[in-house]
């Protein structure tokens, strides 16, 4: 749904943002702008022009650490001029992982979805490098080049949640063999997201937008996970205020108006919503993150080809569909939980879980609960599975290893 973003040439020509008040690119400037914490920034044009005051000094300032934006010669000189090989790549973003400042950092490159403020991009980026919580991947600043904005994480060892339930080099064998670590990973992101709209202090309706098996990182030894590109979609422009309709307290989206904003998702965390009209709301994340759930207690992906015999054709079926045909079967989710768990785990949670993340699912946005109440249920059912592996003798405490098997 969306194309490939190159890099951009070590000569490209860049608008001056803060003279604009935008950030955005402009292909008839001549324009040169260099962000330099050592010195004043300066705008050079074919034209005779003063220097002008960097207004990001003022940020650093500002900020208790030093500082969240990068100059692009260090993300240029980090990256080999971006020679280095990706560590991973999308359709819609690039990743290096290199070092910065004596630091191991991860470096995402996106482009602009549409123009952002200064001020309003300078307040952004000063309160989500002050955000900090045990289940986010930090982020350590931004640097901007043209059409692109620049990330940089913390680096964290450990191996996304796609390829820790199912191992490329062994399919059969997943280091989440317990129950008890698959609802450590569910507690962790529920708690991460739940953090995300409700505690940042931006004021306004925080959205991550990228909820799903790899943006979410295992870490061992003790199987706790991390959320991956906190704060990308907001700084990129990618979660632009919506036009709503309320009648009676329920919520109608209606589609963006903006032609600037392109549509992008993963297939199978996509919402009916966004799907028809584009919208992204936090009721987006509860979406995703629910699917999440059910990959999780099923071991399976969110979509999936099938050999339909009768058809004689292969069909694509949803992780979603296939938990709403389990509960209401005979004997419940119970044959329906990843065979690798070998029937050890509390039913009564495990159905719980399922229910909730349908819940989560609902095709009506205003039919899903809130990250908050999904946290505390899932905080809930978390003491539950500890008394159950309690009173069985069941370790609760992970040491295992990551490595290839």
């Amino acid at each position: 749904m969306s194309t490939t973003v190159g890099n951009p040439r070590p000569t490209e020509k860049l608008v001056d943002p803060w003279r604009t008040g935008q950030i955005m690119s402009d292909s008839a400037t001549t324009s040169s702008f260099v962000i330099n914490f050592n010195g004043d920034s300066q705008l050079s044009t074919s034209s005779s022009e003063s220097p002008w005051r960097n207004p990001f000094s003022r940020l650093q300032e500002n900020l208790p650490e030093q500082p969240n934006i990068f100059d692009f010669s260090e993300i240029r000189a980090a990256t080999g001029d971006f020679s280095l090989k990706p560590f991973s790549s999308s359709s819609s973003s690039t990743s290096w992982r290199c070092t910065i400042r004596d630091r191991n950092v991860v470096v995402t490159q996106r482009k602009f979805r549409r123009p952002i403020e200064t001020p309003e991009l300078i307040h952004r980026v000063a309160m989500i490098c002050r955000s900090h919580h045990s289940s986010l991947i930090p982020l350590k600043g931004v640097s901007i080049s043209g059409d692109y904005i620049y990330f940089v994480y913390e680096f964290i060892h450990g191996v996304n949640l796609r390829d820790a339930l199912k191992n490329p080099r062994n399919p059969n064998f997943t280091v989440l063999s317990s129950w008890m670590s698959r609802l450590q990973i569910v507690s962790d992101v529920a708690s991460g997201i739940d953090y995300i709209h409700n505690y940042t202090g931006l004021g306004h309706e925080f959205v991550h937008n990228h909820i799903k098996g790899s943006s979410i990182i295992v870490i061992e030894p003790m199987l706790s996970a991390k959320i991956c590109h906190f704060a990308m979609a907001e700084l990129c422009g990618e979660t632009a205020k919506r036009n709503v309709e309320s009648e009676s307290g329920i919520v109608k989206l209606k589609r963006s108006s903006s032609k600037m904003l392109k549509l992008e998702g993963t297939r199978g965390y996509m919402t009916p919503e966004f799907q028809s009209s584009g919208a992204v709301t936090q009721k987006s994340d509860v979406y995703a993150f629910g699917v999440v759930v059910l990959e999780l207690v099923s071991g399976q992906e969110s979509l999936k080809y099938v050999f339909d015999r009768e058809r004689d054709e292969y069909v694509r079926t949803s992780v979603i569909s296939a938990a709403r045909a389990a509960v209401g079967s005979f004997g419940g989710v119970r044959g329906w939980v990843d065979k690798r768990l070998r029937d050890s785990y509390p039913v009564e949670v495990a159905e719980k879980l399922v229910r909730l993340a349908l819940d989560c699912v609902e095709d009506d946005p205003n039919h899903r609960p809130d990250m908050g109440h999904v946290s505390g249920q899932i905080s809930q059912m978390y003491l539950e599975s500890q008394t159950w592996a309690e009173n069985l003798g069941l370790p609760i405490d992970f040491t295992l290893s990551l490595g290839p098997r």
